[in-house]
């Protein structure tokens, strides 16, 4: 593609991000229930991945040679299924219905209810076990699809991402990559206060995984990330994506009280006016055409 191409790209990307959180935004206020804080940090993280990076087919979800995707921090459910809808494996309309009863879209994803969801999460620690597990299976099949597995940076915490991470650069899986939602917070507070795991790109190099750090908000750099992780041949990778908790919304930044809360119809509508600012102030910093 062309320089200029490229730009258009990462323009088009970085506006649905900003267009994912307002919808993120929306359902959490509408349900009154659901995690916003990791679903605002993960946008350009799912937005690049599905809109751009995935091999899947939204009319055929269960294609046996598509990628796979686990969002391991399934609370960040509310994030996965806008992208869901938006690549058109169910209608829009359906997130009007989040985390209602007999809804497809329940607070994490369940695999039995959701199209395009690849594996059920929410117990943290699991999913890049499963990853793992796909990755695995694809090079026993003899298939080429990549696996990918968002983890968050609180989640770390957990003994089980350890074991598999050694698991996998044992093996010498090149067929996955680990993504890491580094935001620095989590449910009870800052990750550095509940149980510091810095630093945290040398314990996965310790465990044998080529690590490639990057701005998880930088559309540019994410692409350029997965591309080199892809072209890893002599074992499995992990993106550590630097990210603010509740990005886009100024008092749900870096705040572990927007881990797992509702805003109310007034905190709702001065996140919507924010939005929209930065939106605004997008396009008034454009180059232009002729540049």
């Amino acid at each position: 593609m062309s320089q200029k191409t490229d730009q258009e790209l990462v323009r088009r990307l970085a506006e649905r991000a900003r267009r994912l959180r307002v919808s993120v935004l929306e359902m959490i206020y509408r349900a009154q229930s659901g995690h916003p804080g990791g679903s605002l940090s993960a946008a350009e993280i799912l937005v690049t991945l599905y809109e751009h990076e995935l091999r899947v087919d939204p009319k055929n979800p269960r294609w046996p040679d598509r990628d796979r995707f686990v969002l391991a921090k399934g609370h960040a459910a509310p994030a996965l299924y806008v992208e869901l809808a938006e690549r058109g494996f169910f209608l829009k309309s359906e997130l009007e219905r989040f985390r209602q009863i007999d809804s497809i879209l329940q607070g994490h994803p369940d695999m039995k209810k959701t199209p395009g969801v690849d594996m059920s999460t929410g117990s943290l620690g699991q999913g890049l076990s499963v990853g793992i597990g796909m990755a695995l299976a694809a090079r026993l099949d003899q298939k080429d699809y990549h696996v990918w597995a968002l983890l968050g940076d609180g989640e770390l915490d957990e003994g089980q991402v350890w074991e598999a991470a050694a698991y996998a650069s044992f093996h010498k899986l090149t067929n996955i990559t680990a993504i890491v939602d580094l935001n620095h917070v989590q449910l009870d507070g800052s990750t550095r206060e509940v149980l510091a795991m810095d630093p945290v790109a040398e314990k996965w190099r310790a465990f044998g995984w080529r690590v490639i750090e990057c701005d998880g908000h930088s559309v540019e750099e994410l692409l350029g990330s997965y591309a080199a992780a892809k072209g890893e041949k002599s074992g499995p990778t992990v993106i550590l994506a630097r990210t603010v908790k509740g990005k886009g919304v100024s008092f749900m930044e870096n705040n572990a009280a927007w881990h797992g809360a509702a805003p109310t119809e007034e905190q709702f509508q001065q996140a919507m006016v924010e939005l929209k600012q930065s939106a605004a102030a997008e396009q008034t910093t454009k180059p232009g055409r002729d540049n």
